[in-house]
């Protein structure tokens, strides 16, 4: 099975509440068009993850970002692939993420994550930030 290696940026903010927010996308493509996601995309040779994710975000939310610590490696097999994500906390410096090829965005709050329906690979993402806060 093929392995496809990808980043993706959990990305977090307060609201005005100063509650913790956290990004997600909706996929405006693809097989999982509609799908929740938090963004990234794949890396490409020679790159670090940290440099693939600050690129990815640079040309699909037109913003940059401050890369942080590793959240996780997640390992997941979809029917035609596997995936290997690595996911970064991470925050943004400059740019005000103009969604360039997704359907719809949304800050959640804590008690909000599972109020959209995420990809399967990022499920299990979820309870690893609501653990940490």
């Amino acid at each position: 099975m093929k392995t496809v290696r990808v980043v993706a940026a959990v990305i977090e903010a307060a609201n005005e509440k100063n509650e913790p927010v956290f990004f997600a996308t909706q996929r405006g493509y693809g097989n999982f068009k509609g799908g929740w996601e938090f963004p990234g995309g794949k890396i490409e040779a020679g790159e670090t993850p940290e440099d693939a994710l600050k690129r990815e975000i640079r040309e699909e939310l037109d913003t940059v970002i401050e890369v942080g610590d590793k959240i996780d490696t997640v390992e997941y097999d979809y029917p035609e692939f596997h995936l290997s994500m690595d996911v970064f906390w991470s925050k943004v410096v400059e740019g005000d993420l103009v969604l360039k090829e997704h359907e719809a965005a949304r800050w959640l709050t804590r008690s909000e994550l599972w109020d959209v329906n995420w990809l399967p690979a990022d499920v299990t993402l979820i309870k690893k930030i609501e653990a940490a806060f």
